[in-house]
């Protein structure tokens, strides 16, 4: 886990009544930290901040959220949280913090009534700690979704999920994603896992039924899905370096997840080098692939159901499938 990293912290705050939470992700001082964005429907803040030739290289903290664009109000909790203590980009005047966010829309099960505040992004700051995190229907995943082909007569509950490796000299590579996508989530031998499901047919198989079959609801085209990924490692990477890990990552996503960086997806992935270790940004970018893929599995296998929404294994025994 990303936790597990000496330096970095994970924290939680969640709302399983509302079906809603947030995550934020604390590096060590002087991290590199760079994004990849790829699709279609991103919602997020200070990502440009991330990119090579921007001249901030670090980011304070990295929020994942629910509550789609209302959401966002949660980094001014984080914002606060790490003023209160001291930690920013060194300026003039005071340390001003870098909270690069990104949202996924729940708004589908919250009913809209709730989404993360400023408390909230507090709230997850102040429950940040080192070691293992809480996974599953958590944080920023209480309220993710997958498979939307058929809408909510046919999802599954998404979730948040980690995983980790470690290279042959020992630099860790770890990952923690939310897992919100209109695709299905497929497992290692690519069957599906978790996604769209038919009474009739099981889980029906997204990627093709998308191009086969005519829309089966009318908020297809809507941006209401979306996986956030963050890579973590304690290998020192410049700007550059951490963009392509985070490149490299998004392929990771590709084998997990398919329909994925659609038009309805706010596909995002981040990176943050938050060591010294010598290593290469080309091994570390091998492992990313890999570890993002696995968080994104065990996202949904460690998803519970929150508000209704039936976890992949529940669809499977209500049919009386293995």
């Amino acid at each position: 886990m990303i936790s597990e990293i000496p330096g970095f912290r994970v924290g939680h705050w969640t709302d399983a009544a509302a079906g809603t939470g947030c995550t934020v992700i604390l590096p060590p001082p002087g991290n590199v930290a760079a994004a990849d964005v790829r699709g279609g429907g991103a919602s997020s803040r200070e990502t440009e901040l991330l990119r090579p030739l921007a001249g901030v290289r670090s980011a304070t903290a990295l929020l994942f959220t629910g509550g789609s664009a209302f959401g966002l109000d949660a980094a001014t909790g984080v914002m606060r949280w790490c003023e209160r203590h001291g930690l920013g980009y060194a300026t003039v005047v005071a340390p001003v913090p870098v909270v690069p966010a990104a949202v996924i829309f729940d708004l589908g099960v919250t009913g809209g009534a709730a989404r993360p505040d400023a408390d909230a992004g507090e709230g997850a700051c102040e429950a940040a700690a080192e070691g293992p995190h809480a996974r599953g229907s958590v944080g920023a995943g209480t309220g993710a979704t997958v498979g939307k082909l058929r809408a909510r007569e046919g999802w599954c509950k998404g979730g948040l999920g980690a995983s980790a490796a470690w290279l042959h000299d020992g630099t860790r590579v770890a990952a923690l994603a939310v897992a919100n996508c209109w695709g299905d989530v497929l497992a290692e031998d690519g069957t599906v896992l978790a996604g769209a499901w038919s009474a009739e047919e099981g889980f029906v198989g997204a990627a093709r039924a998308a191009y086969e079959r005519p829309p089966e609801h009318p908020r297809l085209a809507g941006p209401e899905s979306t996986t956030l990924l963050c890579v973590a490692t304690d290998a020192g990477l410049d700007a550059a370096e951490a963009g392509q890990v985070a490149r490299m990552a998004q392929s990771g996503l590709a084998r997990a997840i398919a329909p994925v960086n659609t038009p309805v997806d706010g596909d995002a992935v981040f990176c943050l080098a938050g060591g010294g270790r010598a290593a290469s940004a080309f091994a570390v970018g091998a492992a990313a692939a890999q570890v993002a893929a696995e968080a994104v599995r065990d996202a949904v296998r460690r998803a519970t159901s929150v508000r209704g929404v039936p976890t992949a294994a529940e669809r499977r025994a209500s049919s009386g499938s293995d």
